[in-house]
C-alpha cells in the first residue's frame, strides 16, 4: 500500500515539513507498518497559485486493514493537524492519499475510468464521494511519482500498466524539474 503525504500550510509552531515528519509517526502510532519513507521534496501548489510550496513525500505501508478502513485513517489524522476540507485543491495543513494497494482497482473499473479520464476543468469543481483506487490522477502528478521512485519505482497500475518510472517518464520535463529534494531524514 502506498500513500502520499503533503503539507503547505503551517500548524501552530509546526512547518510543512514537521507536519509531514509527525504524520508518519502517527501512521505509525495507529499500527501501521511503514517499510520504506521517500525523501521529502520541495513541491509548487497544484493548482498553480492556490497557495505556497508543499513539502510532499510518499510511504510504503504494509497492513491487513481494508482501503476503507486505511483512509477513514488517514483522514482522522489530518483532521488531527487541523486540516479542513473547505476548498477543492486548497491549502492545507496536511493531505493523505491512499496512492494504491498493490493491484487492486475499487470501487470498479467503470467508475476508476470516469474519474481518471475527467477534465482538469471539472476535476476543479467535482470530487468523487468514494474512496478510487488507484488515486486517479497518480499518473499526473510528478509530486506523488517523484516520492514514489524512492520507495516503488517498480510498482505497476493495475489499468495502465505501466510502472512509476514510466509514468513519470511520460510527463513533461517541466513538471519534474520543479519538484526538488530536501535535505531532510
Amino acid at each position: 500500500m502506498i500513500i502520499a503525504l503533503g503539507s503547505n500550510q503551517q500548524a501552530v509552531e509546526a512547518s510543512p515539513q514537521l507536519i509531514v515528519e509527525r504524520a508518519i509517526e502517527a501512521l505509525r502510532g495507529l499500527g501501521l507498518v511503514i517499510r520504506k519513507i521517500s525523501r521529502f521534496y520541495q513541491t509548487p501548489c497544484f493548482p498553480v497559485g492556490a497557495g505556497p510550496d508543499y513539502v510532499n513525500a510518499a510511504c510504503l505501508l504494509e497492513t491487513t486493514w481494508s482501503p476503507s478502513e486505511v483512509i477513514e485513517t488517514l483522514h482522522s489524522i489530518e483532521q488531527e493537524f487541523g486540516r479542513k476540507r473547505i476548498q477543492r485543491w486548497g491549502q492545507r495543513t496536511l493531505d493523505l492519499d491512499l496512492i494504491s494497494v498493490e493491484d487492486v482497482v475499487c470501487p470498479s473499473l467503470k467508475i476508476h475510468d470516469k474519474w481518471r479520464n475527467l477534465d482538469l476543468a471539472t476535476q476543479k469543481i467535482e470530487a468523487p464521494t468514494e474512496l478510487i483506487v488507484p488515486h486517479p490522477r497518480v499518473q499526473d502528478r510528478a509530486f506523488v511519482l517523484i516520492p514514489m521512485m524512492d520507495i516503488a519505482p517498480d510498482w505497476v497500475h493495475p489499468i495502465l500498466g505501466l510502472s512509476v518510472s514510466e509514468m513519470l517518464d511520460a510527463l513533461p520535463l517541466g513538471e519534474k524539474v520543479d519538484v526538488i529534494p530536501l535535505n531532510v531524514q
